[in-house]
């Protein structure tokens, strides 16, 4: 185990970005923090953080919370005026 200090932080998210991560983290039974570190962690690495069963799942989930965005809309999205 590795000791570490975690910040409180009021991160936003799209909406249904943060459903479907919710629903995973209740999946894999973690913390949404958890979850999310464990991305960051992997993705700093370059690595993939999911094998294929835990994609299946994520795609489930983005149909059920209708997520529609793509890796490509990453740096395009706006909110509403």
């Amino acid at each position: 185990m590795v000791t570490v200090e975690r910040a409180q932080t009021g991160l936003r998210i799209e909406r249904n970005t943060l459903k479907v991560l919710k629903g995973l983290a209740e999946y894999l039974d973690m913390s949404l923090g958890d979850l999310v570190e464990g991305i960051v962690l992997h993705a700093f690495e370059g690595r993939v953080p999911f094998d294929a069963t835990v994609i299946d799942k994520i795609n489930k989930l983005k149909a059920v919370y209708g997520l529609h965005l793509t890796a490509a809309d990453a740096h395009s999205l706006e909110e509403p005026t």
